[in-house]
């Protein structure tokens, strides 16, 4: 089974260079290989989402199969040239299912990811130490936000969303997702006094 025609990549903004419009086409068209790669593609970032948002135990597999089901059954209608990029719209996804899941029952906290920068290259034991200890703090500094401010966290300082993604992954007006924000690293800042620092 091959893709339907497509148009030059060349033509599509920088921002959806990540888009394998044949690919997608392939998957719209239920190639099971181009499906099974779709999905090795973005699992990572969806698993990762999903695991420091909730947790590490076994509803993450769960969730992450099912964002996987929801979006392959939504991509006939996923717009390849439009704003969004097939990430965003995953997570996106992810973000709902997980907020349905956290109403159900709370999960156990995993390491959030992110280390201090002013130590990014220093690996001496001693550093690597600190390293873990801070971020244990971290992790469990962000497991007392509450999940909106813990998820724009996540989604901003950890991978590396604008803003303008964030209020849409999230379906809220640009101005409350940067005060969801705000308010989570001012919290943060509080929680982790002069540890805080070092992770800016």
């Amino acid at each position: 089974m091959t893709a339907a025609p497509v148009s030059p990549t060349s033509s599509i903004p920088p921002r959806h260079r990540e888009i394998d419009i044949a690919l997608v086409q392939s998957c719209r068209l239920g190639n099971p290989l181009a499906i099974q790669a779709f999905v090795q593609h973005h699992q990572q970032l969806v698993f990762a989402f999903l695991s420091r948002l909730l947790g590490s135990e076994s509803v993450v597999e769960d969730l992450a199969q099912e964002v996987f089901v929801r979006a392959l059954r939504a991509l006939p209608r996923f717009d390849i040239l439009g704003p969004a990029r097939v990430s965003t719209w995953l997570l996106t996804i992810a973000s709902r299912l997980a907020l349905d899941e956290k109403r159900r029952a709370p999960r156990k906290p995993m390491s959030i990811g992110l280390e201090p920068r002013s130590m990014a290259d220093n690996n001496g034991p001693e550093a690597q130490h600190h390293r873990r200890e801070l971020g244990r703090a971290l992790t469990n500094a962000v497991y007392t936000l509450a999940h909106e401010q813990r998820e724009a966290f996540i989604l901003v300082e950890i991978h590396g969303l604008s803003m303008e993604e964030l209020a849409d992954i999230t379906s809220v007006p640009l101005g409350t997702a940067k005060a969801r924000l705000s308010r989570a690293r001012e919290r943060l800042r509080e929680l982790l006094g002069p540890l805080w620092e070092e992770l800016r």
